[in-house]
């Protein structure tokens, strides 16, 4: 679709079935991209004070972290699904993209308490994050959507 676009030519008709996968992967990539934008607003908020000192004992800072897009979720468990069926995604689109999860209590956002590293695809889309506990005592380290 890019290269046609650049040369002026007309796709052909896409069939139902890749049109639907195409329309799904963009949905959720627009919602990966909400996350990382609530997340990287976190790391510059009060409450990302503990996770900027980790940053920078680990030697990111300032442009780096920019760059990066690197961000912090915070301690609250609920945060980032607040905020993003704020504007407007659905729960099940939060669970299928991989940044919430369901438990006995019900719906928890899965990255809340770390410091939030965007994965993007060749074309830059936000596809994943990947998540580092500041916690000694977590049970995982490390987690990705």
């Amino acid at each position: 679709e890019i290269l046609a676009r650049e040369a002026g030519m007309q796709m052909p008709a896409q069939d139902p079935k890749a049109a639907a996968r195409t329309s799904r992967a963009q949905r959720l990539a627009e919602g990966v991209e909400m996350a990382v934008q609530h997340y990287r607003l976190g790391l510059s908020r009060r409450e990302g004070e503990a996770a900027r000192a980790y940053l920078e004992r680990r030697g990111l800072k300032g442009e780096a972290l920019a760059r990066w897009e690197i961000g912090w979720a915070g301690e609250d468990r609920h945060g980032l699904s607040k905020a993003l069926l704020a504007k407007g995604a659905t729960p099940d689109l939060l669970l299928e993209a991989g940044l919430t999860g369901e438990g006995q209590g019900g719906a928890y956002d899965r990255f809340w308490g770390r410091v939030i590293f965007p994965i993007r695809d060749a074309r830059g889309r936000a596809v994943g994050l990947g998540g580092r506990s500041l916690d000694p005592n977590a049970r995982a380290k490390y987690l990705n959507s």
